[in-house]
Order: C-alpha cells, then structure tokens, then sequence
C-alpha cells in the first residue's frame, strides 16, 4: 500500500474511493441482521418460549459486546494513519496490538456473562418458561465473545488497510456458515436452542481463524512481531477508552428511548419498536459512509495532508445528506408495502404514522451526524466525542422523560430522538468547522 497523495484528489476520485469502500462496507453491515432474522425464524419453530429466550439473550449478548465496537473504530483510525505515513509495517503492528487487547478483554466479559446468565435473563425481563432458554444461550454463546471481540479487531485492522471487502467475504461467507449450522444442530442433531447458540459459536470461530490466519500472513509479510507489546496494546486502550465513553452514552439513549415508550402503553411501545428497528437498518447505509470516512481521513492525516482530509469530509457530508434526503423519501413512500409486515394491528399502525413521518425528517441530519462521526474517528478525535455523547445524553434524558406527563406520547418521544440527532449534529459541526481535529502524523500526539 503505497502512502496518500500529497494533493487533494478530485471530487470524482474522492466518489469512486468513497464508494470502494463503503459499498462492500454496506454489504457487510447488513449481512449480520439477514441471517440474525433467520435465526430466529428457526428458533422460532421450536416455539414461543424459545423464541422469547433466544430473544433475551440476544438482547444482552448484543449490548455486552456492541460496547466494544471501539476495538473496530480506533483500530481503523490507529491503523489509517500509518498507512497515510507509509509505515505499513508499523500499520500491522498497531493492529497486533488492537488483536491482544480484544483478547484480554474478553476473559472478563466471558466469566461475568457465565456467572451472571440467571440474573440477567431476570433483569431483562424474560418469563419463568423463556428464563431457561436464555440462559442456556447465554452460558453457551458466551464462548464466542472472545471471537467476536476479535472479528471486531481485526475488521479495524483491514478497514485501516483501505480494505473493506474481505470483511464483506467473511461476514457473508460467516452468517451463512451460521444459518447451515443452525438448522443442521438445531433440528438434524434436536439440540433445540443450544443447538443454535453452539453455531453460532462455531460461526464466529471460523470467521476470527479466518481473520487471524489473514492478519498473520500480513505481519509475516511486513516483518511485524506476533508477541503482545504492553505499550501498544496500553495505546490501543487509551485510543479505545474515549469511544466506549462515546458508545455507552449513544446506546444509553436508546435505551431511554424504550423504557420511555413502555411508559406511554401497549400500542406505543410495539409502534416504538417497529420505528427503531427501522431507523437501524436505515443507519446500516449511512454508517457505511462513516466507515469509509474513519479509513480516508485517518489515511490523509497520516500523511499530514489535511486539504485532502477536508476535501473528503466536504464530500462525505454531501453523500450522507444526500442518503439521508434518498433515505426519508423511501421510508415515507414504502410505508404501505412494509408497515402491514411488521404488525397487522390498527391501533399500532396508527401510532406508527407520525412517528415514521419524524423518522424519515430526521434521516438527512442523520446522514451528517454518521458521516462527520466517522470522520472524527478517523481524526482519532475520541476525547471529544466522548464528551459530546455525554453532553448530548444531559440533554436528551430531562426531555424524554418529560414525555409522559406531557400528553405528547409517541409522538411526542420521537421529536425528542430528532432533537438528540440535532444536537449530536451541533456539536459534530462545530468540531468539523474548526481545525483542532486536524492533527497529522503517523500517531496522533
């Protein structure tokens, strides 16, 4: 891989690396809830309970491991900046690194969920005949974690490398994987829920020996050491802290969000979590255009060449505006085709009307917030968006909260989500506006 161009590229080359990068992203991203679907289409033949169950544990696998999407994030950027600087051998080493730290920090993760599956099949609400089901996922899943910590790694490691399309390869070539193993274990063997939990396992070991074997040949190829180096590993832990930060307080406001909506009664909260399941496959096209921002910007920087970093974040705002405008339209135009599929209930399907209206109004600041969130990363910005996710969750708790007393209902939350995406937006442009976030250099200091 050859270090960045010195001059800024045209607006066509910034098109054509910006679409090399996110397309195969996109595909990648969206793989993972197709076969997710799936899977509970098979479980869901076993029967309710099970369903209910799987779906806990799911739930809790989904948050224990999603808050350590930062071993992907700051890999890249870590990554970006010294293929930027033309330090491909120093790049792998960085990424070895992000490797040990995932690692280490799945032992804990791993003992925490096997000794507190009960507890945590209770807390999240699952009833004495779906309880037992649940925790026999989650004891059994809980093995893969350390794989799925290190899937996260190395995708970090390829997508610093500018490449996003083996991890499509390995994310379809895995879900697959997955589904097959499924239904063989699930109905071939009778092993029932833990049938599907062990392929799921076995699916996400295959796909880290897939990642690993690849990141091998790469530090043999550079000449790069294999052995854990407490220095880059405590670096890699330094880059990642900020963005755990910046995760735990997103995904806290959704979890307000839903506590707030099972608040308002039967039919908004069902109408809530068909406008969030939604308003998630929707961010799948715009955080691939955040994926491709971390990659470029972190390239450029690393190559001390900011008018060709802020000629790709100006292109990058205009391509996720621009998705977010395509984006609203279609959820605003679709809605007879997909609302009869989700619920066939009059009473929710009347909740969801303004609440997908205030979906699909927000999608072109959504676009922003995910674009210009990206390239932050790139920048290695972490500090700062730790902050502005804390600052954003201040606000947005004190008037979701304020929704029931406030006759409001459904409605009433979802212009609350939009303002969260406005001032996430404000915060994200003020930052972008100036040049603090500019630093260059094969590290950021």
């Amino acid at each position: 891989m050859t270090a960045a161009p010195t001059a800024p590229p045209s607006g066509r080359r910034h098109d054509r690396e910006i679409l090399a990068l996110a397309v195969p992203a996109f595909g990648a991203l969206v793989a993972e809830p197709l076969f997710l679907m799936a899977d509970s289409a098979i479980v869901g033949h076993l029967g309710t309970p099970q369903l209910a169950g799987v779906g806990v544990a799911s739930a809790a696998l989904s948050t224990a491991t999603g808050v350590f999407v930062f071993l992907a994030y700051a890999t890249t950027a870590a990554v970006a900046r010294r293929i930027g600087a033309g330090d491909r051998r120093g790049a792998v080493q960085q990424g070895v690194d992000g490797l040990w730290l995932a690692a280490a920090l799945s032992v804990p993760v791993v003992l925490l969920t096997l000794l507190l599956a009960p507890w945590v099949a209770t807390a999240l609400g699952a009833s004495p005949t779906a309880a037992p089901y649940a925790v026999t996922y989650l004891r059994i899943s809980s093995l893969g974690i350390p794989a799925m910590l290190l899937v996260l790694a190395a995708t970090g490691v390829l997508r610093g490398l500018q490449d996003t399309r083996t991890p499509l390869v390995v994310a379809v070539a895995g879900f697959a994987a997955n589904l097959g193993l499924n239904a063989g274990l699930v109905y071939g063997a009778g092993l029932g829920v833990a049938g599907s939990a062990w392929g799921t396992v076995l699916a996400q070991t295959g796909m880290a020996a897939v990642y690993l074997v690849v990141v091998v040949r790469g530090t043999r190829r550079e000449r790069a050491s294999l052995r854990p180096d407490r220095a880059g590993i405590r670096a890699s832990a330094r880059a990642g802290g900020p963005l755990l930060v910046r995760t735990v307080s997103l995904r806290a406001v959704l979890m307000l969000a839903t506590a707030v909506a099972a608040r308002l009664g039967d039919d908004q909260v069902a109408a809530h979590q068909v406008t969030m399941t939604l308003f998630n496959f929707l961010a799948y096209a715009l955080d691939a255009i955040a994926i491709a921002g971390q990659a470029i910007i972190g390239r450029f920087l690393g190559a001390g060449d900011v008018p060709a970093a802020r000629g790709a974040t100006r292109r990058m705002v205009e391509w996720g505006v621009g998705s977010g405008v395509l984006l609203g339209l279609l959820a605003v135009l679709a809605r007879p085709l997909y609302i009869p599929l989700f619920t066939p209930d009059p009473a929710v399907q009347a909740q969801l009307g303004t609440a997908l209206l205030l979906l699909a109004l927000s999608q072109p600041v959504a676009g922003l917030v995910f674009v210009l969130d990206g390239v932050l990363m790139g920048a290695g910005d972490g500090p700062y968006l730790a902050r502005a996710a804390l600052a954003t969750l201040a606000v947005f708790t004190p008037v979701a909260l304020a929704v029931p007393a406030s006759g409001t209902g459904l409605a009433g939350l979802w212009w609350a989500m939009n303002l969260f995406l406005l001032v996430r937006a404000a915060f994200l442009v003020w930052r972008a506006r100036g040049g603090r976030w500019l630093v260059t250099g094969a590290v950021r200091g």
